[in-house]
């Protein structure tokens, strides 16, 4: 899966992937203006990627067929954002400091992906793309024209050094990028990425992706006269070259961006009908409800709901029933979830995974979704729920033959019991998943002791911390609780604000957390980082669990490795199968769209991606007559 900036960046908007490469199909780029011809560079250029299928859109398209070319200028958009920041610096983010929300909008990327195709690129910074069939490497040719807000150009220079500070100073972006050797400049307007291997077909996508800074700059001094550093937070905003640039900071409570009138790219096909806001303001609450009660007050304009209950419930108020307030439902069709309660493996406590699957045995979903979710929800029952990746039945195929190459390094029972979810819904069926989870935890060494779970041997009692930043997730926790209570189990629910939850997320210091996963339709080099041995150990990585497992490291290389569609839909359905039968997590729920309220002064194509879900406020438009309909600002 490819990472966008919006990816890596994103904050958890209270208003509430990219995909992974194949001989590109589509016609070359005519090179006019390159100074030099491909024929002679031996290079075949190319306007867009794609993986395992054709580019949607030719090298001449005009603009994307889900957006408004027309679309006005103008207007303002509020949004919420939960938690804090105190950082402007992307380089260090999940790693030191909290990152601001919206800083994806200062900065552009070397290609652009499409929202109404599963697996494209195609070019911003980057009027062109060229790589061997092998894919042992890839150029970038940037555009002639593309340029900082301070109007110096950008340069292979820039991306080199963007490219180096990444990996240098992100250990996320370190495993993502760990198999690109060496980035040079390989023309005047050439840079080529150089990979350890071929045949990893998502490579030359990955390093698009990456978010291009100014090297001037952060080599440059502050008003101050001080040198600036790039593995350090900051508070000063960064010069950019994107759409946007910071006009505003108030550390921790918001940041204002404001449209650039003469960006560069704003001509680009791939920016037509996009970036149509003059300001864009996110404001940051410490509590959800808080955030709730603003955007029902018109302090903030949009929404993403992600409570199944205030979506039932807290929508009554009168700017709702008078249609100045729109809830609507958009679907999520762009990616899979796995969200789950994550047991920290790296505790001895969490080691046997018959202890991991008492815990979801003593998980009532049924009753939770029934009394406190309005049954909204399904349960989840796969790593990549929602898409055609998901396992399920029992293997065949060539899903079975790639199980069979790691046959002796995974549980047997892969191969002859399908996996399900404990199911409750009655008295007896809690009582019979309680007994089956007091079972596993006997045999796995632990006996109650005076109603408490110990161990059997040592007599040290079971104790578990539920660890959150949300105060909104306690209900979940607690709800949890007496089921696990009634297994002998101590349990404690803890939570704390979010940049401690953060210190001690980087330090793998908890015991149960609520995590998830975004998968995109098609997964790729980011598996390493989700489920890798490497990224176990590795502070800021999204291995939350701690898995260390040679099969599951062995079925992540199949899956980046795949030289086709069905390939990479078996192994992924593989390496789906295997970490679900080593019961890991207890998966939680899912809804499979994206609930959303917004105050009715906005414009939005007729046609809308499809998958894009909301798109807001990429491809929306302040609409003044519609504004001043809902009695509120002009």
């Amino acid at each position: 899966m490819l990472f966008t900036r919006r990816d890596l960046l994103r904050t958890t908007v209270i208003a509430a992937a990219t995909p992974a490469l194949v001989p590109l199909a589509g016609p070359t780029l005519a090179h006019a203006q390159s100074g030099a011809s491909p024929a002679a560079e031996g290079l075949a250029w190319r306007h867009g990627m794609s993986l395992f299928g054709d580019l949607k859109y030719p090298a001449w398209f005009k603009y994307f067929d889900y957006v408004e070319p027309s679309a006005p200028k103008g207007g303002a958009v509020r949004l919420g954002v939960f938690g804090t920041f105190d950082n402007l610096n992307s380089v260090v983010a999940g790693v030191k400091g909290a990152i601001s929300a919206g800083l994806d909008l200062i900065y552009d990327t070397l290609m652009s992906p499409a929202l109404d195709e599963v697996s494209t690129e195609y070019g911003l910074l980057a009027e062109a793309a060229s790589y061997p069939p092998d894919f042992a490497s890839v150029t970038y040719r940037l555009r002639p024209n593309a340029k900082w807000h301070d109007g110096m150009p950008v340069t292979p220079e820039d991306v080199i050094f963007s490219f180096e500070a990444f990996k240098a100073n992100s250990p996320m972006l370190a495993a993502y990028y760990r198999h690109v050797v060496k980035a040079e400049k390989s023309g005047k307007r050439d840079v080529t990425f150089t990979f350890d291997a071929p045949g990893n077909r998502e490579l030359p996508q990955i390093v698009g992706q990456i978010a291009v800074l100014p090297k001037h700059w952060w080599e440059g001094t502050d008003a101050a006269g001080n040198k600036r550093d790039i593995a350090a937070t900051t508070l000063e905003p960064p010069l950019g070259g994107g759409a946007y640039k910071i006009e505003e900071v108030v550390p921790g409570r918001s940041i204002v961006f404001r449209r650039v009138e003469d960006y560069w790219g704003r001509n680009l096909p791939v920016n037509i009908g996009q970036n149509n806001f003059d300001t864009l303001r996110f404001e940051y609450f410490r509590d959800s409800t808080v955030a709730l009660e603003a955007f029902k007050a018109d302090q903030t304009d949009f929404r993403t709901e992600s409570s199944a209950k205030n979506w039932a419930t807290a929508y009554d108020f009168p700017a709702v029933a008078e249609k100045r307030v729109v809830k609507e439902e958009f679907p999520i069709r762009n990616m899979g979830v796995m969200q789950a309660f994550v047991l920290n493996i790296r505790r001895e406590k969490f080691v046997d995974p018959r202890v991991r699957r008492a815990f979801n045995c003593a998980f009532d979903f049924e009753e939770m979704n029934k009394q406190i979710f309005y049954g909204q929800y399904k349960r989840i029952a796969s790593y990549f729920e929602g898409t055609e990746l998901a396992s399920s039945g029992l293997p065949e195929g060539q899903e079975l033959e790639i199980l069979q190459t790691v046959k002796d390094k995974v549980p047997a029972k892969v191969f002859t019991v399908p996996y399900t979810n404990p199911v409750s819904g009655s008295r007896e069926a809690v009582r019979a998943n309680l007994l089956e989870g007091r079972r596993l935890l006997r045999e796995a060494g632990f006996e109650v002791r005076d109603q408490r779970l110990v161990n059997a041997k040592t007599g040290e009692p079971f104790t578990v911390e539920f660890l959150a930043s949300d105060p909104a997730f306690e209900r979940v926790f607690l709800f949890y609780k007496p089921s696990l209570e009634r297994l002998g189990i101590s349990v404690s629910v803890r939570t704390v604000d979010d940049a401690q939850y953060e210190n001690r997320l980087r330090q793998w210091d908890y015991d149960v957390i609520t995590g998830s996963w975004g998968e995109s339709l098609s997964p790729g080099n980011e598996q390493r980082g989700y489920w890798g041995s490497a990224a176990a150990d590795q502070p800021g990585s999204r291995n939350l669990i701690g898995i260390k497992d040679a099969a599951i490291d062995a079925l992540i290389e199949r899956v980046i490795y795949a030289t086709s569609r069905a390939e990479l839909v078996a192994a992924t359905r593989a390496l789906d199968r295997v970490l679900l039968a080593h019961d890991f997590v207890v998966p939680q729920w899912t809804y499979g769209k994206q609930r959303t309220a917004r105050w009715d002064r906005f414009g939005r194509p007729k046609t809308m991606p499809e998958y894009g879900a909301a798109a807001f406020p990429t491809i929306w438009w302040w609409d003044a007559e519609k504004a001043l309909k809902t009695g509120g600002r002009t």
